[in-house]
């Protein structure tokens, strides 16, 4: 059975991490964004597999929504 699931991914000094915010603990890493696309996709097919039926709907029943806002910032002034 196929399920969609949200993949948060993010650059840091190291490469790209990557986690699944339904699944509580199922991350990864890589060095390349194609990298940890795959290992998120293993990542979560071993996750679900540990898992009921049940357990999977109720998991992925979440809503997760992602956007961005834009913030200003004060400058800062020195004395």
């Amino acid at each position: 059975m196929m399920y969609k699931v949200s993949i948060v991914i993010e650059k840091d000094e190291h490469g790209y991490y990557a986690y699944c915010p339904e699944l509580e603990g199922c991350q990864t890493q890589g060095d390349t964004v194609e990298e940890v696309m795959a290992n998120i996709q293993e990542a979560v097919e071993l996750y679900l597999e540990t898992l009921s039926e049940d357990e999977i709907r109720v998991f992925l029943s979440k809503e997760i929504l992602t956007t961005s806002v834009e913030v200003k910032v004060g400058e800062v002034t020195t004395a």
